[in-house]
């Protein structure tokens, strides 16, 4: 774009636009030239050596796994592309002008052009700094997983069950299509695997929703054969609708980001950290995220896909990924157990059925494992009054 924008200018000396534009001297246009040369590469230094500053701050202060979600950051992505594009423009132009490439409507084409790249380097600038300043920051971490958790959580609001059909068959029945690797499921492509179960004139079942431990001899799927079995099963297309990698991802996995929220607030209740006020703050992320989780859906569309079967997520599994590191390392903070019983509490009222026995569940296991800590009586009286159970006989 650098070497165009140069050529572009100079179709200006082939019209009439000299006699009517100011001119602007040569010396000035290559000062300025030379000045963002010089700045805007000193700025893309700075601003890879404050990325990675943030980067390794979000990893130590957090938890490793979000270090996926802060470097996906747009803002700083683009500000580091702009400095460097900005570079590359001056130098390209600032070779061009030293070599008289331009004429005088052409140089000031070219200056007009130099304003605009310089406003854009400027703007771009003061809202990158802003940014850069909370990126390492820790409440910044736990908003970009929430905010990513939130995501993923609509995207399964959106298409319930990945678009498929409710288990029928328990427990699962049919041929079992092994995975071939070691991994977890980061992907599992329900279209592809409808168009497999039709070839074959059968259903399938999946096994392994995203999030899911793959390795050699477990099952991802199970192939039902339909009533007249004319189709051929072709268990390696089946298999290659399953992406399989080294990590759990946001995208498809909701259940992983309680799983990063619950290591950041772990590692705040660390002895070395002792900060309860993340935990509590973690506890609110969460509290908000799974009164989405529990929220009806909207209204349900035909299945497109009807001859593929996929369970539903196990709440009991969410609730132990969530509460159970908060509840294990802060049993000795009667603020954290009375802000997690008090989460708690509010999703024994929102949830379904199973989202209330879970609550309720791991407000008890809260309970226990505090009293196990705490010797004062007023503490321990305390968290019984906000346990859910404890409101509901009061």
């Amino acid at each position: 774009m650098s070497v165009g924008t140069v050529f572009v200018a100079t179709l200006a000396d082939d019209t009439r636009l000299g006699e009517i534009l100011p001119k602007v001297s040569t010396d000035s246009v290559a000062s300025l030239l030379n000045v963002m040369a010089s700045s805007m590469l000193v700025i893309a230094t700075f601003a890879v050596g404050s990325m990675v500053s943030a980067y390794s701050s979000a990893s130590n202060t957090a938890t490793p796994r979000s270090f996926k979600l802060v470097i996906a950051d747009d803002i700083s992505q683009n500000a580091l592309s702009t400095f460097i594009g900005a570079f590359i423009f001056s130098v390209v132009a600032l070779m061009a002008v030293k070599n008289q490439f331009f004429g005088d409507a052409a140089l000031f084409i070219l200056f007009a052009i130099m304003v605009v790249v310089f406003g854009i380097v400027i703007l771009t600038f003061v809202r990158w700094v802003d940014r850069v300043a909370r990126l390492g920051r820790l409440g910044t971490t736990i908003e970009i997983v929430e905010r990513a958790t939130q995501q993923s959580i609509q995207r399964w609001h959106k298409a319930p069950l990945l678009g498929g059909l409710p288990v029928r068959f328990e427990p699962p029945m049919g041929r079992a299509v092994l995975a071939a690797s070691a991994g977890y499921v980061q992907h599992v492509n329900v279209a592809a695997l409808q168009s497999c179960a039709k070839k074959a004139d059968g259903s399938i079942l999946v096994a392994a929703l995203p999030g899911s431990l793959a390795a050699p001899g477990r099952a991802l799927a199970y192939f039902i054969p339909g009533p007249y079995g004319l189709g051929a099963f072709d268990h390696d297309a089946v298999m290659d609708c399953f992406a399989i990698g080294n990590g759990r991802t946001f995208f498809d996995d909701p259940q992983f980001g309680f799983v990063v929220l619950a290591e950041i607030a772990d590692r705040a209740l660390s002895p070395g950290v002792n900060d309860p006020g993340t935990a509590i703050e973690v506890l609110g992320a969460m509290e908000r995220l799974l009164v989405l989780w529990s929220s009806p859906p909207p209204e349900e569309s035909p299945k497109d896909q009807d001859r593929v079967q996929v369970p539903e997520p196990s709440v009991q599994r969410l609730f132990d990924d969530a509460f159970t590191p908060i509840a294990r390392d802060g049993a000795a903070a009667v603020e954290v157990g009375v802000r997690l019983q008090q989460t708690l509490r509010t999703l024994v009222h929102v949830g379904d059925a199973r989202m209330r026995e879970a609550a309720l569940q791991h407000s008890r296991l809260a309970l226990a494992r505090a009293e196990g800590v705490l010797t004062l009586d007023e503490d321990l009286e305390a968290l019984r009054a906000t346990a859910p159970w404890h409101a509901e006989t009061a």
